[in-house]
């Protein structure tokens, strides 16, 4: 089985500034440089056919290279706990296009359509029990910015789990022209 799925990576400078921001909340996990992306369409695990068929599936995507800036730090919550922290881009109108356009390409080849809303974000840190407080990170970078940063390319990434938290390998690459 191949866990799945596609995104775009900030470049160095940007992932950079995120590292440096990535402090203040015991027991987080915070992402490694390997780790900071931005995902375009979660697909998790198949089989090494629709693997292919996925990689096939995005050479048809056209679209032109997409510029953001970093915009502010938020969190996500299940269940009224903090699971994640994030660093937001903006604009996202571009972005929630691609992102159509990457869902509806793997919807024709037979994977069901996205079921969550699509709030695009670059994940800094995974939350356990016990992690926290996370008020002093949320107010120091609710500022959070960039220089604006072109995304020319994206990549589906196949994700390996282990002890110590995901590996995230790029295996495929999809120029934005």
């Amino acid at each position: 089985m191949h866990r799945l799925f596609v995104g775009l990576r900030p470049p160095p400078a940007i992932r950079n500034a995120l590292g440096a921001v990535m402090r203040g909340v015991e027991r987080a996990r915070w992402q490694d440089d390997g780790q900071l992306h931005l995902t375009l369409r979660y697909i998790g695990e198949v089989e090494r056919p629709v693997a292919e068929d996925v990689a096939e599936a995005l050479l048809g995507i056209a679209f032109a290279p997409i510029t953001v800036t970093l915009a502010g730090v938020g969190q996500f919550t299940t269940r009224g706990r903090v699971n994640s922290l994030w660093a937001g881009v903006s604009p996202h109108d571009a972005l929630t296009r691609l992102h159509l356009k990457i869902d509806r390409a793997l919807v024709r080849i037979g994977l069901p359509p996205e079921g969550r809303a699509y709030l695009p974000h670059i994940t800094l840190a995974r939350m356990s029990g016990g992690a926290g407080p996370i008020d002093g990170f949320l107010a120091c970078n609710a500022a959070l910015a960039s220089p604006p940063f072109t995304l020319d390319h994206f990549l589906l990434f196949e994700s390996h789990l282990g002890r110590d938290g995901s590996r995230y390998e790029a295996i495929a690459r999809y120029p934005l022209k």
